[in-house]
């Protein structure tokens, strides 16, 4: 075991081990380390710790010092000066009118070096832009060509997904990718929908290539010869991440849809394309049943039910709100099976509230067929046959007849009393429904006073 620190340069993915030297470092601290090109600004990654000796390529470079504020305002110079090198480099290469993308600019610590990264389609000759920009910037001037993808793993950006770019945050380097893996995934073989940002096919397509692959060899083929629950059949498609398969049945018809079976539902008899003939057809498999859920949710209490913003009393006000109206009129404890009666007028008709001497009030009034007058027929209804008369013929049969008054018990009678000789009218006529008129209505006589 070797004690060592790993660190990460600038606009870099990769973490590189140093020898601390003694230096108790910490993540996030700023070092200067010695590397092949001299001495360079890292920021630690992970502090002392111990690796396997079979990790380490020796010799291992040490670390120098930790960094001070003059080596943090030598940075700071030295991306002044890259972003004025990046302008004059372009330039130079306007000027010689070379095939040549200028990508990114780098210089070294101490400032002895300027490397400058650019992309072209082929070869291009630039040694007289190499001696321009050295009589310009009097240091050491390298020009390394770079691929597209380098070129979008230094200048960042998102992709489709929304983040950003693998090779710009953890890739440690790029890996092969070929249009194969598309097509084990059942991806959309379009070049602008696996595509990156630098037009070569996606780096994620390698990460769940292992999980489809091993997948892909407990499912069987498109075209293959199956044996379902409901009798053979031909796969369709196959759904490897649900682990499901689309058959159209020998007994169905072609304009039924396919049938979905699970991959423990169905014997594979022949793998892929090919004949028939020669295949025993074994009995029907069983039906895949999934496993009941045997966790579950426990029932909120009313406490927790009861939002956090809202009192106990206004949560038992909202519960009342939305009861059903049946509820509310008539509940337990409001009578058992008493209706709801419409009050019309002044007065309750036909209630239950007891008079004077332990009477209620229908025992007290008389009902309509005492108050009817005497000789006049009682009006059949719909039910017996005879039809109903019309407002005007009505309203002449009582201008021709005579209303007796009818009489109204003292409210003497009502409390146990003999009612006395003289009567008084009843003057209250009862309320009528429907199209049953009023005789002191509009067209009709009014009623005989007791004087005539």
């Amino acid at each position: 075991m070797t004690e060592v620190i790993s660190v990460r340069f600038r606009g870099g993915c990769k973490n590189y081990y140093f020898d601390p030297k003694g230096i108790q470092a910490r993540m996030g601290d700023e070092v200067i380390v010695e590397t092949a090109q001299g001495m360079e600004f890292a920021t630690v990654t992970q502090g002392n710790h111990d690796v396997e000796d079979s990790a380490i390529v020796k010799p291992l470079s040490p670390v120098i010092r930790m960094a001070t504020e003059n080596d943090r305002r030598t940075v700071e110079y030295n991306r002044k000066r890259e972003r004025e090198a990046f302008d004059i480099c372009e330039k130079k290469i306007a000027d010689h009118g070379l095939e040549m993308k200028l990508v990114n600019v780098s210089c070294s610590f101490d400032g002895s070096k300027i490397i400058f990264f650019f992309t072209a389609d082929g070869r291009v000759d630039f040694r007289e832009l190499v001696r321009d920009l050295a009589s310009v910037f009097r240091a050491r001037i390298e020009l390394r060509q770079i691929g597209v993808r380098d070129e979008a793993k230094m200048i960042g950006g998102l992709g489709i997904c929304g983040r950003p770019f693998c090779c710009s945050q953890f890739l440690d380097g790029f890996m092969p990718v070929s249009i194969k893996m598309a097509k084990t995934q059942n991806l959309s073989l379009n070049p602008a929908k696996i595509s990156g940002i630098c037009g070569r096919l996606m780096c994620c397509l390698k990460y769940e290539q292992n999980a489809y692959e091993d997948a892909a060899k407990r499912m069987p083929k498109n075209e293959s010869f199956v044996q379902t629950p409901d009798g053979p059949g031909n796969v369709k498609s196959v759904d490897l991440l649900r682990e499901q398969v689309k058959v159209a049945l020998d007994s169905a018809a072609p304009s039924d849809p396919l049938k979905c079976y699970h991959n423990c539902e169905i014997c594979v008899l022949r793998n892929g394309k090919g004949s028939r003939d020669g295949i025993a057809i074994p009995e029907r498999p069983e039906r895949y049943v999934e496993p009941a859920e045997e966790d579950e949710e426990p029932a909120l209490s009313p406490a927790m039910s009861t939002p956090f913003y809202m009192s106990r009393l206004e949560s038992q006000a909202m519960a009342a709100e939305e009861a059903p109206v049946r509820e509310k009129i008539g509940g337990p404890d409001s009578g058992g099976d008493k209706r709801r009666r419409r009050h019309r007028g002044r007065g309750h008709r036909g209630g239950a509230k007891p008079a004077e001497g332990g009477e209620t009030a229908s025992q007290a009034q008389p009902s309509r067929q005492e108050n009817r007058p005497e000789g006049k027929p009682r009006q059949e209804s719909r039910s017996e046959g005879k039809p109903r008369q019309g407002g005007q013929a009505r309203q002449q049969s009582k201008k021709q007849e005579e209303r007796p008054q009818n009489p109204k018990p003292p409210k003497a009678a009502a409390a146990g009393q003999q009612p006395s000789g003289e009567q008084k009218p009843n003057r209250h006529r009862p309320h009528h429904r429907g199209n049953r008129r009023k005789s002191g209505g509009e067209g009709g006589t009014p009623a005989p006073s007791q004087g005539e």
